[in-house]
């Protein structure tokens, strides 16, 4: 989820390229209390982004005490598109376009910053009554420069419009993106695929060539590639132009992504992304000044980290 946190600690990485791998990169854990961990996969120094995703954290899984869940106040967003999907759990979105959606397990946000959103994200109180948990994912998705300023947007797709593509013990759900001549009905600006993939001890499924840049992160479980067993909790930056098989060395569960490069670099702050610093500065400067359409019925925001 968009969490406005700046930059953690950055990820390291293991050595041993392989002919399938470019690079094996370790999320670094950050506690945020109460036993919430959240794990920065992206941004990396020797990976900036993967295809067009700039930025990946794997959340959870956590259990709040009765009562308590997520509250993360209204915070803007500029030139990015957000991906939240959850593995458990539940979160109420709420955003300056009026927008009130609860996403459950299987579901995808997308949402547009454009030229500018705010949105908030929190526990609804049915949940935090029965004992609230969380686990899943939050992407941003740098925008193409022409889409940059693109008036803002929302969309949800529930589970079941999610294309699904069933294999010998493995099962793929599509989130984003085209993937295995499959198309999700995610509003994307540029080509990309983000999906969700359970697999059977044994089980094997190939990641095809099809996209210029492709990564595996090992949400749970163990993977093997190119003859050599991942733990959970790493990123396998695969090696461009040939189809790549993984196989579940134990039931696992990978969350597949990638696409084509960004026309050019980003620069991330907070929870700005802009291909211009200058554009960054302008988003600061019109938070402090409360220039941002507010999201209805909430009062409360997270204030510029200064």
């Amino acid at each position: 989820m968009a969490m406005s946190w700046l930059p953690a600690k950055e990820p390291s990485a293991e050595a041993g390229p392989s002919p399938a791998l470019e690079l094996v990169i370790l999320p670094r854990v950050r506690d945020l209390g109460d036993g919430f961990a959240v794990r920065r996969v992206l941004p990396f120094t020797e990976r900036r982004a993967l295809g067009p995703f700039v930025f990946f954290d794997h959340f959870g899984p956590t259990e709040f005490r009765l009562g308590e869940g997520l509250d993360v106040r209204p915070h803007p967003h500029i030139g990015l598109a957000t991906v939240t999907y959850l593995l458990d759990g539940e979160i109420l979105h709420r955003d300056s376009l009026g927008s009130v959606q609860p996403i459950r397990p299987g579901a995808v946000n997308w949402m547009t910053a454009g030229r500018g959103i705010v949105h908030s994200e929190r526990t609804p109180p049915a949940a935090r009554a029965e004992g609230a948990r969380i686990h899943g994912v939050q992407l941003w998705v740098g925008l193409p420069r022409r889409h940059e300023e693109t008036a803002p947007g929302f969309s949800h797709h529930p589970a079941e419009t999610l294309p699904l593509i069933a294999g010998k013990g493995s099962r793929l759900r599509l989130i984003a993106g085209s993937l295995m001549g499959a198309q999700a009905p995610v509003p994307i600006f540029s080509a990309l695929f983000c999906a969700e993939a359970e697999l059977a001890g044994g089980a094997e499924i190939e990641l095809p060539a099809e996209h210029e840049e492709r990564g595996a992160y090992i949400l749970s479980g163990e993977v093997e590639l190119g003859g050599e067993i991942f733990p959970s909790h790493r990123l396998l930056v695969l090696r461009p132009g040939r189809a790549e098989m993984l196989r579940a060395a134990a039931p696992a569960r990978l969350l597949l992504l990638g696409g084509a490069p960004l026309d050019g670099p980003r620069h991330i702050w907070w929870n700005f992304v802009a291909s211009s610093t200058e554009r960054i500065e302008q988003a600061k400067a019109d938070w402090k000044a409360g220039r941002f359409m507010p999201v209805p019925g909430e009062s409360d925001f997270i204030p510029l980290p200064e």
